[in-house]
């Protein structure tokens, strides 16, 4: 077998686990979630409307602090809200796994047995790292 097909075959063993159909399923929910999509479209609208302040050379200072303030306040309505949570968490999952098959194939790379070596809890830090191998 090529790599190519084993790839492709890769691809489609992510697509079965349950990490991924979790992650579009909750994608589709918040597509379909009213609530949601009012509430990050009046962000955006804000954002456009602060960017188009931001953008005058007479800047009303007053009235974009004013508008910053409701932008981070719409903004952690949108972070709290339950169904951005639970695409949230959805994405960590989805994230968890394909860092996981990036440490397989990098420690494959490096030369280790691809039937026993584990993925790492690699925080990104190396300061807290015990090694690579």
């Amino acid at each position: 077998m090529d790599v190519m097909t084993a790839v492709r075959q890769l691809g489609a063993a992510i697509q079965e686990d349950e990490a991924y159909a979790r992650f579009h399923q909750v994608i589709k929910e918040n597509d379909e979630n009213k609530e949601l999509q009012e509430k990050i479209g009046e962000f955006n609208i804000l954002r456009m409307n602060l960017d188009n302040e931001l953008s005058l050379e007479e800047k009303n200072e007053e009235k974009i602090k004013e508008m910053n303030e409701k932008l981070r306040a719409l903004y952690g309505e949108v972070m709290a809200h339950p169904a951005m949570v639970a695409y949230n968490e959805a994405k960590q999952g989805l994230d968890k796994l394909l860092n996981d098959v990036n440490n397989i194939i990098t420690m494959c790379v490096q030369g280790a047995d691809p039937a026993t070596c584990e993925p790492s809890a690699c925080t990104g830090s190396c300061s807290t790292c015990g090694g690579c191998h």
